[in-house]
């Protein structure tokens, strides 16, 4: 979901260095993953960034946070330069008017945040298969920073940019850009 200005219709920047954190307790492990499928589909510099503490309490009784306060959070944990913020968290997200989001991005803080609880088939009753977990985790990543490198949503549905407004639609997208927004990356 991206929060940032719409897109131009002129050619976007591409993300040049990306700091990832993990909001709440993450095994490393998760991170080293996601450095690598970013610098592999993004030709980025990815650092790891540490972590970061939940951004407040759950509200009670609804199991997800809101999306907002962790923007919040990693926008003023974004070193000062031309470095975006990548958070990873485990806890299922939200914002106003949808049941949930696997991600979120503002460009204007240079922040976005993914969220893996609705990314493992577990949570679906499914099998545990950590490929496929892995996959669509690299997917949701690579999305969001195309949110911060100034691409919009794609209507293209076997883009990375293209929304996901289920499961389903995070598996057929995989994490690569269509032609279009490629050329808007300058790739």
């Amino acid at each position: 979901m991206f929060l940032g200005v719409p897109v131009p219709a002129s050619g976007a920047a591409a993300v040049f260095r990306v700091r990832l954190v993990s909001v709440g307790s993450l095994p490393p492990a998760l991170l080293g993953f996601l450095q690598e499928g970013v610098r592999r589909e993004l030709g980025a510099a990815v650092e790891m960034g540490g972590n970061l503490p939940l951004p407040g309490a759950c509200p009670e009784g609804l199991g997800q946070y809101p999306g907002a306060p962790f923007l919040a959070a990693l926008a003023a944990a974004r070193p000062p330069g031309d470095e975006v913020i990548l958070g990873v968290t485990g806890v299922d997200l939200t914002v106003p008017g949808l049941n949930f989001v696997f991600g979120l991005a503002d460009s204007r803080s240079r922040a976005a945040v993914i969220s893996l609880a609705r990314l493992y088939p577990e949570f679906y009753g499914q099998p545990r298969d950590p490929g496929r977990f892995k996959a669509r985790a690299v997917t949701e990543a690579v999305h969001e920073l195309g949110h911060l490198s100034g691409l919009g949503h794609c209507i293209d549905p076997a883009c990375v940019m293209s929304f996901s407004n289920s499961l389903a639609d995070a598996d057929r997208k995989g994490p690569g850009f269509c032609r279009t927004c490629r050329e808007k990356l300058g790739k």
